[in-house]
C-alpha cells in the first residue's frame, strides 16, 4: 500500500492562523495531500491522506512550521486517497465547544489525567468508574466502549448544556473520557474539571491508539470506530469484534452507514446491502416516495 492516512492535532499558539493555513494549503498541493485541516490561534487539527513520500514531507515541514518537534501522527496505510478533496480552514477553535471567553478551556493548562491504553483498560476492568463518550451520537451508534455513557448530541458544542442538565449528579464519580483520537477529550475533560467533577481522566490518543495497542487489542470496544474519511468505520477490537448497529429497515446487524439519497434529508443511517438493493439509499418510505415523485415530474 503506497498511500498513508494521517490523523493529528496540536494545541499550540499560532500567531497568524491565516498565514499558517496558506502554508498548509501550499504544502498539501505541492505534495498531493488531500483531507481536512483546521487552523486557529489555539493550534491545528487535521486528517489527510497521500502517497507515503508526500506524507513524510508533509509531517516534517508541518513540525518545522510549528516550531515544535512534538506532535503525534496516527497513521494507517491505504491503497488510495481517503479523501476526495482538500479543505484547509481557519476557525476560532480547532474543536468547538462555543464557550464564552471567560469559560474557555486551554488544554495546555487545564485537562484531565492522561491514561495509556493499558491504564484505561485496567481502570474499566477493576475500578468503579463511569466511561464517558466524548463524540457525537452518530459516531457512538457505530461503536462504543461497553457500558459507556453516550450523550445523544449531534455536535460537540452541545456537550456543555447536556452535561449541566443530565450529568451533574456524577461529580463525585471517577470519570474516564474517550474520543476518536484524543483532541475532543483534551477540552471535554478540562470542562468537566471546571464544572466541579472531582476525578477526571482521558484515554490518551483516543480509540485509535487503544485499538492499535498490542496489549489492549481494543478490548471492550463494541462495533467500529467512526472516522471522518471515506472509510467511515475502522476496526478496533481484534479480540472479540462485534457489530452493534442495525439496519434501519430490517433491523439486522449492519455497520454500513449511508446518507439518505433524498437530498433535503441526507440523514446518515445504517442500511444493509440487501435493503439498499431493494429499497435504495433512503432512510424511510417518506424520503423514498418524495424522491421518486420528483424524478417522475
Amino acid at each position: 500500500m503506497e498511500f498513508e492516512i494521517l490523523l493529528f492535532y496540536k494545541y499550540i499558539k499560532i500567531e497568524d492562523p491565516e498565514v499558517f493555513a496558506d502554508k498548509q494549503r501550499n504544502l498539501c498541493v505541492e505534495n498531493d495531500i488531500l483531507g481536512r485541516i483546521i487552523v486557529s490561534h489555539e493550534g491545528i487539527n487535521g486528517t489527510v491522506s497521500g502517497k507515503r513520500e508526500g506524507t513524510e514531507v508533509y509531517r516534517n515541514q508541518t513540525l518545522k512550521d510549528l516550531g515544535n518537534g512534538e506532535m503525534e501522527f496516527k497513521t494507517d496505510l491505504a491503497e488510495d486517497h481517503a479523501f476526495k478533496k482538500l479543505s484547509v480552514k481557519v476557525r476560532p477553535e480547532i474543536v468547538s465547544l462555543h464557550l464564552k471567553s471567560e469559560e474557555d478551556i486551554n488544554p495546555n493548562t487545564s485537562t484531565g489525567e492522561r491514561l495509556t491504553p493499558e491504564e484505561f483498560l485496567n481502570e474499566i476492568e477493576n475500578n468503579d468508574v463511569i466511561v464517558f463518550d466524548g463524540r457525537n451520537k452518530y459516531e457512538s451508534d457505530l461503536g462504543k466502549f461497553k457500558g459507556a455513557v453516550c450523550p445523544p448530541v449531534g455536535n460537540f458544542r452541545e456537550f456543555p448544556e447536556w452535561i449541566r442538565e443530565n450529568f451533574s449528579d456524577s461529580k463525585d464519580k471517577r470519570i474516564l473520557t474517550y474520543c476518536t483520537g484524543g483532541i475532543r477529550c483534551e477540552k471535554l475533560s478540562g470542562f468537566l474539571i471546571k464544572e466541579g467533577f472531582k476525578s477526571v481522566a482521558q484515554l490518551d490518543g483516543g480509540i485509535i491508539n487503544y485499538g492499535k495497542n498490542p496489549k489492549t487489542k481494543g478490548k471492550h470496544f463494541e462495533g467500529e470506530c467512526y472516522v471522518f474519511d471515506q472509510r467511515i468505520g475502522v476496526d478496533v477490537n481484534s479480540s472479540n469484534p462485534s457489530i452493534v448497529s442495525v439496519c434501519t429497515h430490517c433491523n439486522e446487524p449492519s455497520s454500513r452507514y449511508r446518507n439518505c439519497a433524498w437530498k433535503p434529508c441526507n440523514d446518515q443511517v445504517f442500511i444493509c446491502s440487501s435493503c439498499e438493493e431493494n429499497f435504495g439509499k433512503y432512510c424511510c418510505e417518506d424520503c423514498r416516495s418524495a424522491s421518486l415523485e420528483l424524478k417522475s415530474e
